[in-house]
């Protein structure tokens, strides 16, 4: 392998690797393309980056490698550590070939002394994102240990700030900004599943973070189990970003001749703010082959309208009172299998409950089927009930400690326990039943819950999540490869495994168990950094919300679910003939206005005032934005919105749309909100804006943005 420069050009994104005569390579640039660079500028290049020159620092110039390690003169923390027999491994890595291909390269690289294979693919991804992803084989005749394999790119020093996150149930992706820390500094998820205060992502910015403004580079690690964000400021390096998959000891043990692919990091560059960074994201997932083409349908969810009172008549009044307002897809909730009657009960005893559906299921299904909708069930495939008849055939089927279980309470969580579906029995009953439910009823999306984090979870006497994570990714393409058009969607106590990796097999997410839409503005807004509206269920609840107590209008509630895969969570049997007529009006709105939303490129403006949560959806010749307030404003005389996403090329009609109701608001009204309509040059909405009214608290109200 020669030494010398490698470029990875694709959409729009560009990354320089420099490679040399040994050791893995460094990355001298990533982000925006460099047009004219070639290979002639190699020296060049090296000489305008280099840290040193011979001899120096353990006597050799260097830049920070792929997956850096001590011997490179790297003081963070390593990329990679391995141990064989106790012992921790040094690996001399030399790169035995390098395979570019159209937007992407890989290269193969090993270590003969250790016994050691290292394959890292870069591939950029449309949108530009970089997805970095390492697979390490033991060649030796002893297992390998793998603590861990992380992807790291490099951030310019003038980086100062990082944006993370963290939150609680109901009140999921709460932005924690920072100054950059100093030396290598970790975040962790230890709970079997990202969590409800996971970090989610991490983004490096020069300055505080802005939605519109400044340079934004941000590191997203694509799996739904515990994970590792990492940032390393060393103070005689370029800061790292990145992270992996985080694994206990003794968790992932690699035989001879096995292999194991780590999840993948993804990475994103942006010069125009947090809105470039979600622009990047979104576009990647909507270049998938397995992304929803289809328009995402209306829902109800019966979860806040019966919550465990099942009764037959009802919820087929309810399905009837659902297809006259608009729905498109009824989803039956929790509380429809053997003995469920409460949270405490029967996990795993996935059949039909005969004393409450002495018919089964079929005839509600038919119903759903017959009135023109799509007909959805809730399941929890991952979770047991010791109070079930599964957990007395098959005690021994639980991901945890055998010698604790009985007599520790402390496992329990929400009533219920793990189940092993990467034992090969308990992954085929639970498969089968599911199969066969799907199958025989019709079932076109399943609502898959995941109730708990993972506690001192044991499979073959070794920490189970790793192991478990993929069984479940497997269960999700197995069943959707059984059953063409099945959807299926991740929810985890609401948004504690909305990552990138569970999308990967995933339709949809829910983003929380709230559906307070003043917690859920915050929530939708942060949870958009990295998932597009059409992946984000966001449903229309009661008055007052269950999860918070709080009472909104129901126009605010409409607005905020507007902005997602929106839907019903709502008794709807029991609404007034004004709320029905709203209800139509607006299942009518986002029919029309779906296409913009779930299409077009989300942005958000930056407002001075923090009681402003303003979104917009901006396509090539109409947008939408959502106007609304968390809280009372500052000032008299609100700010003005201005739309820089539109073109200014074109000149657009400005419609508010009523139709969920008015907006209450006071002293300022300008004339164009009053008349509900105006018509102004792109370039008048881009750079001066609108005269914002003077909202009262918890209000909204949506524009409807078209080219004339």
């Amino acid at each position: 392998m020669t030494s010398g420069l490698q470029m990875i050009d694709a959409h729009g994104a560009c990354v320089v690797l420099d490679f040399h005569d040994e050791g893995l390579p460094g990355i001298l640039h990533w982000g925006s393309r460099l047009p004219g660079v070639s290979d002639d500028d190699s020296r060049a290049l090296r000489a305008a980056l280099s840290r040193q020159t011979r001899p120096a620092t353990l006597d050799a110039p260097w830049q920070v490698s792929l997956s850096p390690q001590e011997a490179d003169a790297w003081s963070g923390r390593p990329g990679m550590q391995l141990r064989r027999d106790g012992v921790l491994l040094r690996p001399r890595w030399h790169v035995e070939s390098i395979s570019p291909s159209v937007g992407a390269l890989r290269i193969a690289a090993a270590d003969a002394e250790a016994a050691l294979r290292l394959g890292i693919t870069i591939r950029i991804l449309p949108g530009g994102v970089v997805q970095v992803q390492q697979q390490l084989t033991n060649e030796g005749a002893d297992p390998v240990d793998v603590d861990w394999i992380e992807s790291i790119l490099p951030v310019p020093t003038t980086a100062d700030t990082l944006l993370t996150f963290d939150g609680r149930w109901t009140r999921e992706k709460r932005p924690v900004v920072t100054a950059m820390p100093a030396g290598a500094t970790v975040r962790q998820s230890r709970r079997g599943r990202p969590g409800h205060d996971a970090p989610s992502a991490m983004v490096a910015t020069v300055g505080a973070p802005r939605w519109t403004q400044g340079d934004a580079w941000a590191a997203h690690v694509a799996w739904s189990a515990d994970v590792t964000y990492r940032v390393d400021r060393i103070t005689d390096s370029v800061t790292q970003i990145g992270g992996g998959e985080m694994l206990r000891p003794g968790e992932l043990v690699l035989a001879p001749a096995d292999t194991v692919l780590a999840p993948p990091v993804l990475f994103a560059h942006s010069a125009r703010g947090l809105n470039g960074i979600a622009h990047a994201f979104h576009t990647m997932l909507r270049a998938r082959p397995e992304h929803p083409l289809t328009a995402r349908p209306f829902v109800l969810n019966t979860w806040e309208a019966v919550y465990f009172d099942h009764d037959p008549a009802k919820l087929r009044a309810l399905a009837e009172r659902a297809a006259a307002v608009g729905v498109e897809r009824f989803v039956l909730d929790d509380g429809w299998f053997t003995g469920r009657r409460d949270d405490t009960t029967s996990l795993g005893d996935w059949v039909v409950d005969r004393e409450r559906w002495p018919g089964g299921l079929e005839p509600l299904a038919d119903h759903v089927h017959s009135l023109g909708m799509q007909f959805g069930l809730w399941f929890e495939p991952e979770m047991i009930s010791l109070d079930s008849d599964l957990a007395r055939r098959h005690p021994d089927w639980l991901l945890h400690d055998p010698r604790h279980l009985a007599h520790d309470p402390l496992l329990s969580w929400r009533t219920q326990f793990v189940l092993d579906l990467a034992r090969a029995d308990a992954y085929a009953h639970i498969f089968g039943c599911i199969d066969e439910l799907v199958g025989r009823l019709g079932i076109d999306f399943i609502k898959w819950d995941h109730n708990r984090d993972l506690v001192e979870s044991v499979h073959d006497g070794r920490p189970g999540v790793h192991a478990q994570t993929l069984a479940v990714h497997r269960m999700f393409d197995e069943l959707k490869a059984a059953h063409p058009g099945l959807e299926i969607e991740s929810c985890s106590s609401g948004g504690a495994r909305t990552d990138l990796g569970m999308l990967a097999h995933a339709d949809r997410v829910w983003a929380s168990d709230s559906n307070d839409p003043v917690e859920r503005q915050d929530i939708q807004r942060w949870t958009g950094l990295l998932l597009p509206p059409e992946l984000v269920g966001a449903h229309v609840g009661p008055a007052e919300a269950h999860s918070s107590g709080r009472v909104t209008p129901l126009s605010y509630r409409m607005a905020t679910s507007l902005m997602g895969s929106a839907g019903l969570e709502w008794d709807i049997l029991g609404c007034s003939e004004d709320e029905i007529a709203a209800i139509e009006r607006f299942t009518a709105l986002y029919r029309e206005l779906r296409p913009i939303v779930h299409a077009g490129r989300t942005v958000h403006p930056d407002l001075r005032d923090g009681a402003w949560r303003v979104t917009g959806f901006v396509g090539e010749t109409a947008a939408v934005y959502v106007v609304a307030t968390v809280a009372s404003l500052e000032d008299a005389r609100a700010e003005r919105l201005r739309m820089p996403d539109l073109s200014p090329d074109h000149r657009y009609r400005v419609r508010v749309r009523d139709e969920i109701g008015a907006a209450a608001y006071g002293w300022i009204a300008p004339e164009w909100f009053t008349t509900g309509e105006i018509e102004l040059p792109g370039a008048v909405l881009r750079e001066i804006g609108l005269q914002l009214p003077t909202l009262w608290p918890v209000q909204a109200f949506v524009l409807h943005v078209e080219a004339v």
